[in-house]
This record gives structure tokens, C-alpha cells and sequence, in this order.
């Protein structure tokens, strides 16, 4: 899968998952760290990448209908540290099956995983 991680997200998630086959572009790597929302949004959407994130703007369903990009999943931990964000993330991604994520928006927490598929 090809992937964009924004950049609230621990570099250490880039290679956990490009260790696991994926093709990994992160927003800093990008240079467009420190960008608007919808600049991120529409580089990972113009590149067709999966997009990363924790941020919630980046996740408004009525603004990004599921089936208007490659996929977005957002994570919501209730204690988001490095290490934390890194095995929740990477454990999704080792036993989910994440090529039926094209377009989707996703929400993931602590012991959850919301899929809004397209229609």
C-alpha cells in the first residue's frame, strides 16, 4: 500500500511499515510540514496515498466522503505516546486486511476500529 503519514505521527511508524512491504512517504519527507490541512490532504490524494493521521480535521466525513480519496485513518489513542502510536498502528496494519481500505475512512483507538466504507 502506499502510504502518507502526517507529521503527528512518529517517524518510527514509517519504518515499521515500510518493513512490512508498504511504500512509505511522510509529510515532513514531503516538505509541506507545517501545511494546512488541505494541503496534506490533497498531496496525499494527487499522489494516491493512504493517508495517516491523528489529526480530526482530516477526518470530517462530511468534508471527505469515504470513496473521494485513497483512504484516510485516523488514530484516536487515549495516551498517544511514540511507542504507543507505533504498535497500534503497525499491529493494524500486520493483521487487518488493509487492501480492502482503499477509500475508506477509519478510525482507530486503543482496543477499536471504525471502517466507513464508500457506497
Amino acid at each position: 500500500m502506499r502510504i502518507n503519514l502526517d507529521e503527528n505521527l512518529p517517524a518510527e511508524l514509517a519504518r515499521s511499515l515500510a518493513g512490512l512491504g508498504h511504500d512509505v512517504q511522510t509529510v515532513p519527507g514531503e516538505g509541506i510540514a507545517g501545511s494546512d490541512d488541505d494541503t496534506v490532504r490533497d498531496a496525499a490524494r494527487r499522489e494516491g496515498r493512504f493517508l495517516i493521521t491523528q489529526d480530526l480535521d482530516l477526518s470530517d466525513a462530511r468534508k471527505l466522503q469515504p470513496g473521494s480519496h485513497p483512504g484516510i485513518l485516523l488514530v484516536r489513542m487515549r495516551t498517544p505516546g511514540r511507542l504507543a502510536l507505533t504498535a497500534r498502528v503497525a499491529s493494524l496494519f500486520r493483521e487487518e486486511p488493509v487492501e480492502r481500505w482503499t477509500g475508506c475512512l477509519l478510525v482507530a483507538t486503543d482496543h477499536k476500529l471504525r471502517i466507513r466504507r464508500p457506497r
